[in-house]
């Protein structure tokens, strides 16, 4: 890589979302002088074979639940190879920045954890960073009051239940039901106005699958802790809240004592670099 030349940020988004979402912040970045990357993950996306009974209106609630999932069998490694076949693309042009959000922190720890060499530094947006066994298997010690997954719940569509770590959200459906409107917005995107978050609501993806949530996403030291890496705490975040992310961040920490998270703090939402771009990518520059 060539040390003198300005980092390319590569951007992986968190579950049912997509690289439309990081839309907003490139376009901030590209103002101050940085290129960037977005990242569909398999499945995901504008290629991604996603049901059209999703799109269809009014929808057909049948059809939606038996639709096949574009999902189905996709597991961390493929995640892995295909962000890391972008960065060994990238970093021919000098460093490369690794950013994830949400439950995208599972791909980019363990895309550090593979190719630490090829990173100048790993950024997570209130993304999960787990270093510890126990954090996939036992309940952690704090206490979490996000609001995310009762609002999820209501959104859920019963799947045939072939691929136990699948999730089919229909996130459209709020746009017909203003008290579950508000419920989602809270959660996720409390600081930007109705419309932005309609916006937002039109790009995501129905399906995730949480198969991977697994142990090759745990941050290792020969790997993920060779490569600098910061921690950006959202303090309106009520997905991913407070709590929980320096619960995180405490636990890395005690993994690489030598290099612990570089900390941040931006008063923003989970998804605060859709509502608020320039905010982010501010701290973005300052940080390279």
């Amino acid at each position: 890589m060539r040390a003198n030349s300005r980092p390319t940020f590569v951007f992986v988004h968190g579950g049912s979302s997509n690289a439309r979402a990081w839309g907003p912040l490139q376009n901030e970045l590209a103002l101050l002088g940085h290129r960037s990357y977005a990242v569909d993950l398999p499945g995901h996306g504008d290629h991604a074979d996603v049901p059209a009974a999703y799109y269809r209106q009014p929808q057909d609630a049948v059809a939606l639940a038996t639709a096949p999932s574009p999902m189905s069998g996709v597991t961390l490694h493929d995640n892995v190879t295909h962000v890391v076949g972008v960065v060994r693309r990238t970093a021919a042009h000098g460093p490369v920045v690794l950013v994830g959000n949400s439950l995208g922190g599972l791909t980019i720890s363990a895309v550090a954890n593979a190719v630490p060499e090829l990173l100048h530094r790993v950024v997570y947006l209130s993304a999960l960073c787990l270093s510890d066994p126990a954090m996939l298997t036992e309940p952690w010690d704090v206490v979490d009051d996000g609001l995310l997954d009762a609002a999820a719940a209501r959104i859920a569509v019963p799947t045939d239940g072939t691929d136990p770590g699948l999730v089919r959200l229909n996130w459209r459906s709020a746009h017909a039901d203003p008290e579950l409107f508000a419920a989602l917005k809270e959660a996720v995107m409390a600081d930007s106005t109705d419309h932005r978050f309609r916006v937002l609501l039109d790009s995501m993806d129905p399906d995730e699958n949480h198969s991977v949530m697994e142990p090759a996403a745990l941050v290792r030291a020969d790997g993920w802790g060779r490569v600098p890496h910061t921690y950006v705490r959202l303090s309106e975040d009520r997905s991913l809240t407070l709590a929980v992310q320096d619960h995180m961040i405490r636990k890395a920490d005690a993994v690489t004592p030598h290099n612990p998270f570089d900390v941040h703090t931006l008063a923003a939402s989970h998804v605060g670099y859709f509502s608020r771009p320039r905010l982010f990518a501010d701290l973005l520059d300052s940080i390279v």
